[in-house]
Protein backbone atom coordinates (compact mmCIF):
# COMPACT_ATOMS: atom_id res chain seq x y z
CA UNK A 1 0.00 0.00 0.00
CA UNK A 2 1.25 3.76 -0.37
CA UNK A 3 -0.34 6.45 1.96
CA UNK A 4 -0.46 9.68 0.00
CA UNK A 5 -1.21 13.24 2.22
CA UNK A 6 -1.57 16.57 1.34
CA UNK A 7 -0.47 19.80 2.96
CA UNK A 8 -2.42 23.04 1.99
CA UNK A 9 0.27 25.68 3.44
CA UNK A 10 0.83 29.57 3.29
CA UNK A 11 4.12 29.05 4.59
CA UNK A 12 7.20 26.86 5.00
CA UNK A 13 5.65 24.62 2.67
CA UNK A 14 8.37 21.92 2.16
CA UNK A 15 9.57 22.44 6.24
CA UNK A 16 5.85 21.94 7.18
CA UNK A 17 4.80 19.23 4.30
CA UNK A 18 8.13 17.22 5.08
CA UNK A 19 6.82 17.36 8.92
CA UNK A 20 3.42 16.03 8.40
CA UNK A 21 5.13 13.35 5.84
CA UNK A 22 7.14 11.91 8.92
CA UNK A 23 4.67 12.64 11.82
CA UNK A 24 1.64 10.41 9.88
CA UNK A 25 4.09 7.99 8.22
CA UNK A 26 3.22 8.89 4.66
CA UNK A 27 4.85 7.45 1.46
CA UNK A 28 4.62 10.84 -0.71
CA UNK A 29 2.91 14.22 0.49
CA UNK A 30 1.59 16.98 -1.89
CA UNK A 31 2.45 20.40 -0.25
CA UNK A 32 0.32 22.23 -2.07
CA UNK A 33 1.01 26.53 -1.64
CA UNK A 34 -1.88 28.03 -1.17
CA UNK A 35 -0.39 31.79 -0.93
CA UNK A 36 -0.61 32.01 -4.86
CA UNK A 37 -3.43 33.59 -5.78
CA UNK A 38 -3.48 31.93 -9.48
CA UNK A 39 -3.05 28.74 -7.91
CA UNK A 40 -4.93 26.79 -5.11
CA UNK A 41 -8.30 27.17 -3.11
CA UNK A 42 -10.82 28.79 -5.36
CA UNK A 43 -9.32 28.12 -9.10
CA UNK A 44 -8.81 25.36 -11.19
CA UNK A 45 -4.84 24.64 -10.96
CA UNK A 46 -2.13 24.01 -8.61
CA UNK A 47 1.02 24.59 -8.05
CA UNK A 48 2.58 21.79 -5.78
CA UNK A 49 5.14 19.95 -4.67
CA UNK A 50 6.07 16.20 -4.48
CA UNK A 51 7.99 14.95 -1.41
CA UNK A 52 8.19 11.33 -1.25
CA UNK A 53 9.64 9.62 2.37
CA UNK A 54 13.05 9.18 0.88
CA UNK A 55 13.67 13.04 0.56
CA UNK A 56 12.91 13.31 -3.14
CA UNK A 57 11.35 16.70 -3.64
CA UNK A 58 9.83 17.34 -6.92
CA UNK A 59 8.42 20.91 -8.00
CA UNK A 60 6.05 20.52 -10.51
CA UNK A 61 4.92 23.31 -12.69
CA UNK A 62 1.52 24.97 -12.32
CA UNK A 63 -1.26 22.57 -13.40
CA UNK A 64 -4.88 21.68 -13.80
CA UNK A 65 -6.31 20.60 -11.00
CA UNK A 66 -7.13 16.92 -12.90
CA UNK A 67 -3.02 16.70 -14.30
CA UNK A 68 -1.85 17.65 -10.61
CA UNK A 69 -4.15 14.20 -10.14
CA UNK A 70 -2.71 12.79 -12.72
CA UNK A 71 1.27 13.36 -11.48
CA UNK A 72 0.34 11.72 -8.16
CA UNK A 73 -1.05 8.87 -9.57
CA UNK A 74 1.92 8.22 -11.89
CA UNK A 75 3.87 9.22 -8.45
CA UNK A 76 2.33 6.22 -6.73
CA UNK A 77 2.38 3.81 -9.36
CA UNK A 78 6.21 4.55 -9.52
CA UNK A 79 6.13 3.70 -5.47
CA UNK A 80 4.18 0.81 -6.18
CA UNK A 81 6.64 -0.89 -8.89
CA UNK A 82 9.58 0.11 -6.98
Amino acid sequence: KVVVGFAAESEDLIKNASRKLEQKKLDLIAANDISAKDAGFGVDTNKITLIIKDCKKEELKKMSKDATAGEILGRVVEILNG
